[in-house]
């Protein structure tokens, strides 16, 4: 009799099996939709399920072979720490089952490496650990990971076409769950939204932004291995869903962040991506991308009920559905100038103010620190010389700055300007951008006396500003001219100072 290709008893009990591993601990078993994971030691191997559903197939022995090399192919590169090698689990002539053995294979599983449930991400931001610094440095990951993916041909247009199209036929028979309502609304706004912006994803792809990226990025799929967040798992099962324009790959993270309730982590780490990879486009498509990316959490939310009826859940699935459609609700950009001398706050202001300023997951904040940084491609934290703070440097920074500033106002979004903005010409200019653009603007002037400010740098360590008292006191001497910009008073606590700067906006 030819054996099941689909029935996996006997290996998921073999791989349970504390003596296959030569650990005398019990061995736990995970199971997801689509996989079967063992953890036993300081190893954990991962099979596919023999399952078939309309999006995957891995019902043969080949087709589950090919989809493990593949999984480990896409990950091993980016996590060599958890990806240590693909293994066949082989029956002998005695009928017995080994790992790597002389028989013929009967299933194949991915080797890895351990790691502690609390290093994941999800475990991370559950405990109310995910720090900004940690979403700056997941920015710079993410952008790291798409410079180096595989560029791919496809239209990105046509592959956002098709993802609406599916989420359309998947929701029709959730209308009773959801709210037919609501379903019709966010198809309205999704429409209008794509229509938008197709002509910009078919553009990006040409430009090289439609990549083989992750598929899969948010916080359950990223973990800390020596201190770095590292991605994993993949989506190894499609390469058409796993091909897709990168800002659509970083929507999932930043929309994982925001459902969570940690804007202003998603608002660092976007600004994280963007001042890497400098890739200012694709902020017009990520109203649209972040609602597409709830939506898809919404409809998966609704097919694990299986029938069953789980408010939780339900609601959990509105949730996501309400997200959706606000994402598409986008608010007008504007752009926010915050100056004052050195130590005055300027950047712990801007941090604070930009996740409520604009569309989601807030405004870009363009530092001038990290911006004459990069300009001499240095590290944050790296000093630089005298000559790059002299008035050709000077000029070149306001320029990149009011360079960029543009670029994300074209796009729809808010931007807020964070540098000392000393000369009256810079702080001009600022304010001639918005003219031009027509969009809404606002100066914000901190002050604070000398004692306070020179405290504030004398104080400052690991901070890519390379002012300190001498600085200041060149600054306090040379003076600003007139400044007409809303003057807040900066000298008090931060979250006064972020107050009065919010009221002001409010008003503005």
């Amino acid at each position: 009799m030819t054996p099941d290709p689909t029935d996996q008893t006997e290996t998921v009990r073999f791989l349970r099996d504390p003596a296959t591993h030569g650990v005398d601990t019990p061995v736990e078993m995970i199971t997801t939709h689509s996989a079967h994971v063992f953890l036993a030691g300081n190893w954990a191997f991962k099979i596919k399920r023999a399952v078939r559903y309309n999006y995957l197939d891995f019902s043969t022995l080949d087709d589950r072979r090919k989809v493990i090399a593949q999984e480990f192919a896409l990950n091993a590169p980016s996590a060599p720490a958890i990806y240590d090698r693909v293994v066949a689990i082989t029956r002998d002539s005695s009928g017995r089952l080994a790992l790597d053995g002389q028989g013929e294979p009967v299933e194949y599983a991915l080797r890895m490496h351990r790691f502690r449930r609390e290093d994941e991400l999800t475990s991370i931001a559950d405990a109310g650990k995910l720090t900004t610094d940690l979403a700056d440095r997941l920015g710079q990951v993410i952008a790291g990971l798409h410079e180096a993916a595989e560029r791919r041909p496809d239209d990105g247009a046509l592959l956002i076409r098709d993802i609406i199209a599916e989420l359309r036929e998947a929701f029709a028979p959730m209308r009773s769950t959801l709210g037919e309502d609501r379903l019709a609304e966010y198809f309205r706004r999704t429409d209008r939204g794509f229509g938008a912006v197709a002509p910009l994803l078919s553009r990006r792809a040409s430009e090289g932004r439609v990549r083989r990226c992750h598929g899969d990025l948010h916080l359950k799929n990223m973990v800390m291995i020596d201190g770095r967040p590292v991605p994993f798992d993949a989506l190894e099962f499609d390469e058409r869903l796993g091909t897709c324009d990168t800002w659509y790959d970083l929507a999932f993270l930043v929309m994982d962040l925001l459902h969570r309730g940690l804007a202003g982590q998603a608002n660092i780490l976007q600004n994280s991506y963007l001042r890497t990879s400098r890739d200012f486009t694709g902020l017009a498509a990520q109203p649209l991308f972040l609602s597409i990316r709830a939506a898809i959490r919404s409809m998966v939310a609704v097919q694990t009920l299986s029938g069953a009826v789980d408010d939780a859940i339900v609601r959990e699935a509105r949730s996501y559905l309400k997200q959706a459609i606000d994402f598409l609700t986008p608010l007008p950009p504007r752009l926010v100038a915050v100056g004052g001398l050195s130590g005055s706050g300027k950047t712990a202001v801007s941090i604070r103010t930009a996740p409520a300023l604009g569309s989601a997951p807030g405004a870009v904040h363009l530092r001038s620190d990290l911006e004459r940084k990069a300009m001499f491609g240095v590290e944050p934290l790296a000093r630089l010389p005298a000559e790059a703070y002299r008035a050709e440097a000077n000029r070149a920074l306001y320029a990149r700055l009011m360079d960029a500033a543009e670029q994300v106002l074209l796009a729809g979004h808010s931007v807020i300007v964070d540098a000392t903005f000393l000369a009256a010409a810079d702080r001009q200019a600022v304010a001639g951008l918005a003219g031009r653009l027509r969009v809404p603007f606002a100066g914000i002037w901190l002050y604070s006396d000398p004692a306070t400010l020179e405290r504030r740098v004398s104080a400052r360590t690991a901070d890519a500003s390379d002012a300190d008292a001498a600085v200041l006191h060149a600054q306090l001497e040379r003076g600003t001219g007139p400044v007409n910009w809303t003057r807040i008073d900066a000298g008090g606590a931060l979250d006064e100072v972020v107050r009065s700067v919010a009221a002001t906006l409010a008003q503005a």
